[in-house]
């Protein structure tokens, strides 16, 4: 598990990166949560996730955003992690010049910069967002989503009640030519504390099922 540096538009970036074995590997990046909220690349779930990309062929970057642990820069709110998680999806691809598709997930602050990265990469073919923060942050620019992916969430979530992420998911499921995947984990809270098996599982699942239809 290299760990690498590479440049953002604040300075150097703190990033660990799994190259894949086959050459034309698909790529997947892993955003972590809120980086005031004790949020790193070393998050369990964002490690799980990042392991769960690897197993399956994947070449997986994940990275701490600015101002987290040994990147430079400070928290700007969204717009500049947004920034960040741009130019490491440039530094991925630039590694794997004959990546055949790309992968992005996140978890809580981390889905809503995903999916504004979705709307601006359209090689983004899928995406896995984890607790998307839907009642904390603007999810319209989602018009439309570019992708199909899997938004799953805890039912017993305090920080992000079920019911703003389900009008999210209604809103998305209106568009043709992609499937949202809505999976609700039992007596989970927005962390998944107790809960990140089932939440591993549904994720491989999904992930599985995606990766079959490909060959």
């Amino acid at each position: 598990m290299p760990e690498v540096i590479f440049n953002g538009p604040a300075g150097r970036l703190e990033g660990r990166y799994h190259p894949a074995k086959q050459k034309n590997a698909p790529i997947a990046m892993i955003l972590h949560p809120h980086p005031q909220f004790h949020g790193t690349m070393n998050h369990q779930i964002v490690y799980q996730c990042y392991y769960a990309f690897a197993h399956r062929g994947f070449s997986v970057l994940r990275f701490n955003f600015r101002g987290v642990g040994r990147s430079q820069g400070s928290f700007d709110h969204g717009t500049g992690e947004l920034s960040d998680a741009a130019s490491a999806l440039d530094w991925a691809q630039t590694i794997n010049p004959e990546a055949r598709a790309c992968w992005v997930a996140g978890f809580s602050f981390g889905a809503w910069i995903g999916m504004q990265l979705l709307m601006r990469r359209p090689e983004v073919e899928g995406f896995i967002s984890i607790a998307p923060p839907a009642n904390l942050y603007d999810f319209s620019f989602l018009a439309p989503c570019p992708s199909s992916g899997l938004i799953v969430h805890g039912e017993k979530d305090a920080v992000v009640p079920p019911k703003d992420v389900n009008t999210l998911v209604e809103k998305l499921k209106t568009q043709k030519g992609i499937v949202i995947d809505q999976q609700v984990i039992p007596g989970a809270n927005h962390f998944f504390d107790g809960k990140l098996e089932p939440l591993m599982e549904t994720i491989t699942a999904y992930l599985d099922m995606r990766l079959a239809n490909v060959r």
